[in-house]
């Protein structure tokens, strides 16, 4: 649920803090006072898009945050977790829009990206506003309903998953058959490349090592002299350093003998006398291997010329080199086993279309079974809303496959067969479900899309979300005007339809309605204020008494009547 909200410099409101409590949360005010930017203001906590326009004039940056309990939402505490965030009871949601449109999200105190601030929202809140009953005027968004009543997300991911390979299949089915031409025109070329390249057989890592092996044989009677004349000076020579050495150190001993402050000294004379005599050895012992090799020379030489005529003709690097003839040896590869490999993928194709049949045949008949449940579920809402002889049918069909239609493109191959029948598939199955109603004694059904009335639309909205309370696992429902084409004896039948939801869920309600209005557990009222200056919007939570009047206003209009106040205690005591 939301604890606490705070808005500061967005819109019309300059600063606003918040409590809202468990049940139902009613908002109230007059046309124009600013019910919307408070809705406006907690999208944006759900990872809404938002513009430097929302900053309030003179402002450097807007501010809304919430504060949501998490305790119990394991997805939520996943979330967290995932996204290396503390997990805790408390989520605090903060987003903060700059005057010049830059955009930045919080959880807990940590930045994360919008993507983030939308997942976790839409697992905390299910937000519907005036535009979000014209959803169930687009028949697509009507599997996605029926789909939540039923609520097994596992079938429909196991499909999902399944489709997603039967697709992934068949890009690659036509991404060879696009390649066919092109491999068989250019096959002789990769041929003749391969062949030119393996001649030479280059290895990864060998440039460095000829490299090195030339530099020693271009250099070796440097080398070779060099080592002779340290070899005379340090060891062999008369005198050498390693004589001087030793008579220095016996000289050192001497006169030790005589003072003990020479024993130091002594002992370094002796390690240089040994560090040049190991010196002189490995000096010698180099000396004794430096090649003359004139013929390796040019075998060398020969060598990094035919490599670096590869690398200029495939790449400029070695590395470049192999890797395009890992390429063409793949592509030549493919070439020559093109028919082998399509079998491979039809086989695979053939297979992964039984999983994904089955399932998609698993999917219509768990919808089927649901529909039935649904259709009784909204009739009884639609009862206590006042639409008492409504009909109402979830109709599931499926479209045969067209002949042809799987030789075009990818997406269309990706049907599944049930039987000897084929039907065209999508991500959501191979069903197409669309609402119908009737609202009227002795009229068929026909699409809810095209007989439903302003007033019907949204109280069907209200009877969806109330058949589907007891499985949304969502703990905040926010209704933006539920109540649209709504009025009277029909106005308190859909307040009590948002109480039964509120003893569910936590239920915030804008409403213009004094009959939903008198439900309130808990009432706030938008208020506009000017000071002759500025246009400042505020939201107070009212006391028993200001509940009483803000009901009688919306019952008689501005000016409230003793009368008017009566009417208000006598609605609020009816819940």
């Amino acid at each position: 649920m939301l604890h606490s909200l705070y808005i500061k410099n967005y819109a019309l409101i300059e600063e606003i803090s918040v409590e809202f409590e468990r049940g139902l949360n009613i908002i109230t005010g007059e046309t124009g006072a600013g019910k919307s930017i408070l809705i406006d203001a907690l999208s944006l906590l759900l990872g809404e898009r938002a513009s430097a326009d929302v900053v309030r004039k003179g402002a450097e940056k807007a501010i809304v945050e919430g504060k949501f309990d998490a305790a119990g939402m394991p997805k939520i505490q996943s979330l967290l977790k995932d996204n290396d965030i503390e997990p805790s009871e408390e989520m605090i949601v903060r987003r903060e829009i700059s005057a010049k449109g830059q955009s930045r999200c919080f959880i807990n105190d940590s930045p994360v990206p919008l993507a983030l601030l939308k997942e976790a929202g839409d697992v905390l809140v299910d937000l519907h506003g005036q535009h979000d009953h014209q959803a169930l005027l687009r028949p697509e968004t009507h599997i996605d309903f029926l789909d939540d009543f039923g609520g097994d997300e596992r079938l429909l991911s196991d499909y999902r998953q399944s489709y997603k390979k039967l697709s992934d299949l068949f890009s690659r089915k036509h991404d060879l058959r696009e390649q066919e031409h092109r491999l068989k025109e250019k096959k002789d070329l990769y041929e003749f490349q391969m062949k030119e390249i393996d001649s030479v057989n280059p290895q990864l890592g060998e440039e460095e090592t000829l490299e090195s092996e030339l530099k020693l044989l271009e250099n070796a009677e440097k080398l070779f002299e060099l080592t002779s004349q340290l070899s005379q000076l340090l060891y062999e020579g008369e005198p050498s350093v390693h004589d001087n050495l030793v008579l220095a150190w016996k000289q050192i001993e001497t006169l030790r003998e005589i003072d003990s402050v020479f024993a130091n000294a002594s002992g370094e004379a002796k390690s240089a006398e040994i560090i040049v005599e190991e010196l002189s050895k490995f000096i010698h012992s180099y000396n004794a291997k430096i090649e003359f090799n004139p013929e390796k020379l040019e075998q060398i030489r020969e060598r990094l010329g035919q490599l670096s005529l590869l690398k200029k003709k495939y790449g400029g690097t070695l590395e470049s080199l192999l890797e395009h003839r890992l390429k063409i040896g793949n592509e030549f590869s493919l070439a020559e086993n093109f028919e082998k490999e399509l079998a491979a993928i039809e086989s695979a194709i053939s297979e992964e279309r039984k999983v994904c049949s089955a399932l998609a045949q698993q999917l219509t008949d768990k919808r089927r079974g649901t529909a039935k449940k649904i259709e009784k579920s909204i009739i009884a809402s639609l009862a206590d809303l006042g639409i008492t002889n409504a009909k109402f049918s979830a109709s599931i069909s499926n479209v045969p496959l067209s002949a042809g239609a799987n030789n075009g493109n990818a997406a269309a191959d990706t049907f599944v067969k049930i039987g000897k029948d084929c039907f065209e598939a999508t991500v959501k199955g191979i069903d197409v479900v669309e609402f119908f109603i009737s609202t009227n004694v002795g009229e068929d059904v026909k699409p809810l899309a095209k007989v439903a009335s302003g007033g019907e639309i949204s109280r069907v909205m209200l009877a969806l979300k109330s058949a589907l309370a007891a499985s949304d696992k969502v703990p905040l429902l926010i209704f933006d005007e539920i109540d649209v084409g709504v009025s009277g004896r029909l106005g308190q039948a859909v307040g009590l339809s948002l109480k039964k939801l509120a003893a569910l869920h936590q239920v915030i309600a804008i409403t213009h309605l004094p009959q939903i209005a008198g439900l309130a557990d808990t009432h706030f009222a938008v208020e506009k204020i000017e000071d002759g200056k500025r246009t400042t919007t505020r939201l107070r939570r009212l006391d028993v008494e200001e509940r009483v009047h803000e009901v009688a206003k919306l019952m008689s209009g501005e000016k409230v009547t003793e009368a008017g106040l009566k009417s208000a205690r006598e609605l609020m005591e009816k819940k």
